[in-house]
Order: C-alpha cells, then structure tokens, then sequence
C-alpha cells in the first residue's frame, strides 16, 4: 500500500529494518517524522510504503479485492519506508507569480501536498515572499507556542485541509481577507470548492487552475476555469472555460496582459469614434432644434468619416501595450466602465 506518509504509519504497528520486522516504537515514529520534515522541507513530494502478508487460506488467488467495501486489512500493517520524488516547477513560474503580484491578482496555492512540501514549493515560486512569516514561522522564531501568535502579524498562512473541514466561515473569510499570501494543502476535492466560493464572497473574480478529475467541481464553480491541454483529464476539461494547450501557468499571464491590452485599445477605439462623431452630429441638432442653416452635408459627412475616422480607429487596436499595463489592479466591473468621464 502507498500513499501519504502520515496515513500509512498511523495504519502499521510494525516497521521492516535490516531485514527484521519490528515493533513500531515513539524512536521509530520520530526517526520518521524528522525524515519527512527534512524531505518535505526541500520541496520534494513524499510518499510512505507499507505492505501485510495475507493468510493464503482467507485471501487465495483470484481473491476479490474491493476498495470500497474494503474488505481487505487496513491496520497493522508494516511499515517499508518513505520514497521522495523531485517534481521542480517550471523556470516561468516565477516570474509569472511576481506579474500576477504587480498586476493586483492574488495567487492562492491549493495543493493535496503535505503542509511542509507546499510551503517550500510555494517559497521557490514566490507565492510566499521571501521574508514574510506564517503564524508558526513567528511562534519559532520568539519561541513561543503557536496559539500565542496573533494571526494578523503573519502576511502568509499555510493551512492545513483538516483545519479547513473544521473551520467556520467567518474565519475563512478572515483568512482570505487579511493574508496576501495564502497556501492550502492536504486539500480535497470539496474543500476546493469551498475556497473558491470563499474567494467569491470576497467580490473577488476566481480563475482556477487544474489538471484532475477531483479539480472539475472548482473549475465548474470558478469564474474562469483553466483545464491543463497535455496532462488533464477530460473531465477537467469539459468543466473548464479555457484550456491551456502547453500546460504552463506562464502562458495565463500572458492572457491576461493580451486582454488588458485588447480592453485598453478597444476603450481607446471607442473614445476617438465618439469625440469624432459629437462635433459632426452638432450641426444637423442646430439645423432641426433652431432652424440654422446645414454647414455640412451628407457626402462631406461622410468623407469625413471615411477619409479620417476609419483608419485611426482601426489603428488604434494595433496599438503596443502601455508600459503600466501590467502595474494596474484588475478593474471592477461594477464601477469602472468602457468609456468613462476621463
């Protein structure tokens, strides 16, 4: 049996060294808990192996094995060991983590890895900034318990999925409102869909991003949801809005610096149509509402517009991006309109 490595040693009670079976002991158990902190620490992806010899008279071959009646052991299990595998994000994400930072979109990590490893993968990444605490990097340093900490001196929180399944949702709320930078690990597929409905409830627009079957509920719910085009299943796939075709995050930011720019040229597009058009629909008011004589006609009109509208509209949409277009917060569909009084 495999799979995470706290699950599988709290199903054994013995521990295979040296070619020798032994009893697992609190020695033992602390050997390994130090062992998966030092390889979680590294970022690396652990995962815990155990195995039980099954009695040939009530397990033959051909035996009916069924997960879900489980009718099979599943406690007192042996323990073999942990197998660490380096799975390194990719060279972009970073810089497309510090776009995101500077273009006001927040990037929330949610992960079914343990704590430790996504604290790490978040750091390399910069999802956590370098030098900002979570509430146990702050109880560490002053040496003092975790529940001394006051929550809102940490800018970064890592929290754990069977905290999530406890948590009120107020207190999400609060976690989503004043931690900027935020990682949830050892998440399920539910509790997923429970940040994304927190992150909403914030006002906020939730792009999700996602690979597996058990992402589809929170791709569904997600304003945006982007399915991965190389590794993602088909049912991703189907619930996503947009699929990314090389399966890199970078390639999001990009999209997003192209709608900013096609969302600014169109405004700008719009915003030359009508300054054109006001002064040359003013005459004909003046000749209907008070009898002025008409200083323009149908054709001059509509030269005009042919000879010099036309073409600087349409060469406003090929216009280069603003150096600052990447520097802005999101806009508010609510407040910010497609041509406003500036």
């Amino acid at each position: 049996m495999k799979g995470a490595p706290e699950r599988i040693l709290d199903r054994c009670s013995t521990i295979y060294i040296n070619g020798e079976e032994k009893v697992m002991d609190e020695e033992m158990k602390e050997a390994f808990n130090n062992a998966y902190l030092e390889l979680g620490g590294l970022g690396e992806r652990v995962i815990g192996f155990c195995d039980f010899i099954l009695p040939a008279d009530k397990f033959p071959p051909g035996y009916p094995f069924d997960a879900d009646e489980q009718n099979f052991p599943l406690s007192g299990l042996r323990f073999l060991g942990l197998i660490s595998m380096i799975d390194p994000p990719r060279a972009a994400v970073p810089d497309a983590v510090a776009k995101c930072r500077s273009a006001g979109i927040k990037v929330i990590m949610v992960t079914g890895d343990h704590p430790i490893t996504a604290k790490a993968i978040a750091k390399a990444v910069g999802i956590i900034s370098e030098g900002n605490e979570t509430v146990d990097d702050i109880a560490q340093r002053l040496n003092i318990p975790v529940e001394e900490v006051n929550p809102r001196d940490a800018k970064a929180a890592v929290v754990h999925g069977s905290e999530l399944r406890d948590m009120a949702t107020d207190y999400l709320d609060n976690i989503l409102k004043h931690h900027t930078e935020i990682v949830f690990a050892r998440t399920s597929p539910q509790q997923k869909l429970i940040i994304v409905e927190g992150c909403q409830r914030q006002g906020a627009i939730v792009a999700v991003t996602g690979d597996g079957v058990n992402d589809s509920p929170a791709l569904k719910k997600a304003d945006i949801g982007v399915a991965m085009g190389i590794a993602g299943s088909d049912v991703s796939k189907q619930a996503a809005d947009m699929i990314l075709l090389d399966d890199n995050f970078a390639s999001i930011v990009t999209g997003v610096e192209e709608g900013r720019l096609i969302f600014d040229n169109l405004k700008k597009s719009i915003a030359y149509t009508l300054t054109s058009n006001i002064p040359e629909i003013t005459p004909f008011l003046l000749f209907i509402l008070a009898d002025v004589p008409l200083p323009l006609g149908t054709v001059t009109i509509l030269c005009i517009d042919l000879g010099t509208d036309l073409v600087p509209a349409i060469s406003l949409a090929y216009e280069k991006p603003e150096s600052d277009i990447m520097k802005r917060r999101p806009r508010d569909p609510l407040v910010d309109k497609l041509v406003n009084e500036r």
